[in-house]
Parts: C-alpha cells; sequence; structure tokens
C-alpha cells in the first residue's frame, strides 16, 4: 500500500485528491495546522479513512518531522494562502506560505525521504499578464499580483531542486478549477452561492468586479487525476492542466443565472471594490502535453459545472431553511 502526503487536505483540492487517493489503494496522510477548532467540512466523510497529522508549512521541523515520521511515497503540497484579493493585503504571510512553504517541504523530503515523489501546485495566474495565449508549458511568467509572484517562486523551487539534487519533483500548473466545495470568497462560487439565494428569495442583488475578466474553467475532481499521473510518469517534469476553452465572468452569471430561470442583468452590479489592483484579462490553456503524456482529459464541461455548483448550493441553503 502506498502512502501519500497532502499538505492542504482540508482544501478543495485536498479533498478531492484523498477521495482519489484511497479509492486506489493508498494510505492517506494529511498535514493540518493545530488549531482550537476542527475545520474539516470538506473531508469529514474521510476521517475516519485518512490520518491527520499536525504541522505548519511556517515551521521547518514540524515538517520535516512529519515526512519522517509517515516516509510518503508521494507528497502532493497543495496548501497556500490561495485568495489572490488578499495576497495585497497580506503580502509577506502569502510569501511565507506560497513561496518559503514549498521549499520547506522540499527540504523536509530532501533530508528524510529523497526517493518520494514531490508534487507541487503550480497555477496559471503565474502567466499574469500574458505574453502568448494559449499558454503552455514555455510561456514566459508575468505574475500580476503578490500570489503569482509567490507562485512562480514555488515553481521555479521545485525545478532547481530537481536539477540540484536529482529529486522526483514536479509542478502542475493548473488553471481554474472549480467545484460545490469552492471557498465563498471565489467568484465562481461567489456568483453560485448568490443565484441560490436570489432564487430562494433571501438575496437580491450580486456585487462583482471586472465581468470581462476571461479564465479557463474546469472541474477540480478532473484535476487532481492529473496530479496523480504526473507522479506516475518514469520522468519528472512539469505540466499546463487545463481545457483549452475560456469564458467571461459575465458568460458565467449568465450560465448561472439562466440556469434557474433568471435574468444576470436584473441582479449583477460591477462594483469598484471589487476590481484588482493590477487586473489579469485572460487565461487560456494549452493542455496539449498533458493530453499526450498523461492521457488526460477534462470531463465536466463548463456548462456542467456552473450546474453542479448551483444544485449544491440551492440545496445547501434549502436544507439550511433560508
Amino acid at each position: 500500500m502506498p502512502t501519500a502526503l497532502i499538505t492542504g487536505i482540508t482544501g478543495q483540492d485536498g479533498s478531492y485528491l484523498a477521495e482519489l487517493l484511497l479509492e486506489k489503494g493508498y494510505r492517506v496522510v494529511g498535514i493540518v495546522r493545530r488549531s482550537s477548532t476542527t475545520p474539516y467540512e470538506r473531508i469529514g466523510h474521510l476521517v475516519d479513512r485518512i490520518e491527520l497529522v499536525s504541522a505548519d508549512l511556517l515551521d521547518q521541523t514540524s515538517l520535516t518531522d512529519a515526512v519522517s515520521e509517515y516516509m510518503p511515497d508521494e507528497i502532493y503540497n497543495l496548501a497556500a494562502q490561495s485568495f489572490v484579493q488578499t495576497s495585497w493585503t497580506q503580502p509577506v504571510l502569502t510569501g511565507e506560505f506560497t513561496a518559503l512553504g514549498v521549499t520547506r517541504m522540499l527540504e523536509a523530503m530532501k533530508k528524510t525521504a529523497p526517493q518520494a515523489r514531490f508534487y507541487q501546485a503550480s497555477s496559471s495566474e503565474m502567466f499574469g499578464k500574458v505574453v502568448e495565449s494559449p499558454q503552455r508549458e514555455s510561456t514566459p511568467f508575468y505574475p500580476r499580483s503578490p500570489y503569482g509572484v509567490a507562485k512562480v517562486y514555488g515553481h521555479w523551487i521545485t525545478v532547481n531542486y530537481r536539477e540540484s539534487f536529482a529529486l522526483y519533483a514536479v509542478s502542475g500548473i493548473l488553471f481554474n478549477h472549480e467545484s460545490p466545495r469552492r471557498g465563498l470568497e471565489f467568484v465562481t462560487r461567489k456568483v453560485t452561492d448568490a443565484v441560490a439565494r436570489i432564487k430562494l428569495g433571501t438575496a437580491r442583488e450580486l456585487r462583482l468586479g471586472n465581468l470581462e475578466s476571461r479564465r479557463d474553467w474546469g472541474f477540480a475532481g478532473d484535476y487532481v487525476d492529473a496530479m496523480w499521473r504526473m507522479l506516475q510518469q518514469d520522468e519528472p517534469t512539469d505540466y499546463v492542466i487545463g481545457t483549452g476553452h475560456t469564458c467571461s465572468v459575465r458568460d458565467l452569471c449568465e450560465t448561472a443565472f439562466s440556469y434557474v430561470g433568471l435574468d444576470y442583468r436584473e441582479y449583477v452590479v460591477q462594483d469598484p471594490r471589487f476590481f484588482r489592483p493590477a487586473e489579469v484579462d485572460l487565461l487560456v490553456a494549452d493542455p496539449a502535453k498533458a493530453r499526450t503524456e498523461l492521457g488526460w482529459e477534462p470531463r465536466v464541461s463548463f456548462k456542467s459545472l456552473v450546474e453542479m455548483m448551483v444544485d449544491a448550493d440551492l440545496a445547501r441553503h434549502t436544507a439550511l431553511g433560508r
């Protein structure tokens, strides 16, 4: 039974990845930060099938101890300060978690489990002000937020450890991937949650920033399969993961509202507070390498993804009686 260690297991991607690995017969160990509460909403159905260990991306010793104790075959570093907007108000903390946290995990692996295979969660936000479209593995980075800058560091330190210490360490440059488990602060979930509340009569409007911003949106459950496939290859290399199709925030609103029989134009209000200091206007993937070498294809369409999320938020608010 192979052992997988996951940082960020309580997040959207971590929960889907844990499910996938359990199905494949892995022993799954999740790193969680010490807390007086137990925010395990996304993995509540898995807690009796996984093991949790207390450690922190800000603390080298705890990470080294965790890797030494479980000696994983695979390490998935998914933990980060992952909300772009917050990275402007907390840039130093974002750098500590999202950049230096990667180095600490690689150091823990190098010292105690150099035979393990390491996956780093890179991001399409590294492309930022894109210099070519679509974006592929060779596209230069031009990050437009502290989050994007921190992710570029995490990406290159992974490459550096792979080349310097002969570690099996790869980065998945994942484009936007969503699900009903997405945090409420992210635009896709903000939209579907608002649609549910408006449909149920408990809200009247939805305030958003740039409606023309375009993204390559896919389903998180599909994308964790790509993560796993990357660590099964003979040689370590990096991959762009996305659908190859782009939709605007306006398209997102139209799809979500029309699904419940509403016209988004009657409810969506543009609010300058939600515009980014430096905007990223267009991100769209060229996943040809992943298709060819990993045999990976996204299965859930943009429309099906949005409808899945609206259904989940409708069910949640209905169950809550609001």
